[in-house]
């Protein structure tokens, strides 16, 4: 197989990213080692529990001992199927603080 551009990850930005380029003529391959994101724990949004702590759809990651926590490790719940983490994450999501957008604008990132 040839392509222009193969991206690695078919969550969230790897198929944007995969859209965009072929969409602007670019032949892509998408690789993913996850499955597909079809399933009841992942369609259903109150079930988000459960494929954030299923090996089938969840990476397993875990923190480094975090020394402010008493050496505990935090679970980093991260998507291993098509979709990636926005199909485990239960439709949830955090707005960015407006401070931010603000001081990166101040240090030049116009647009």
């Amino acid at each position: 197989m040839q392509a222009d551009y193969i991206i690695v990850g078919a969550g969230s930005a790897g198929c944007a990213m995969a859209y965009r380029l072929s969409e602007a003529g670019a032949s892509v391959i998408v690789i993913e080692h996850g499955g597909s994101d079809a399933g009841p724990f992942i369609q259903m949004p109150a079930a988000l529990s459960y494929p954030m702590n299923m090996r089938r759809y969840d990476w397993g990651y875990m923190s480094e001992p975090e020394p402010h926590l008493g050496g505990r490790r935090l679970v980093c719940p991260r998507g291993k199927v098509i979709g990636g983490s926005s199909s485990i994450n239960g439709m949830v999501y955090v707005r960015g603080h407006a401070h931010d957008f603000d001081h990166w604008a101040e240090a030049g990132a116009d647009g």
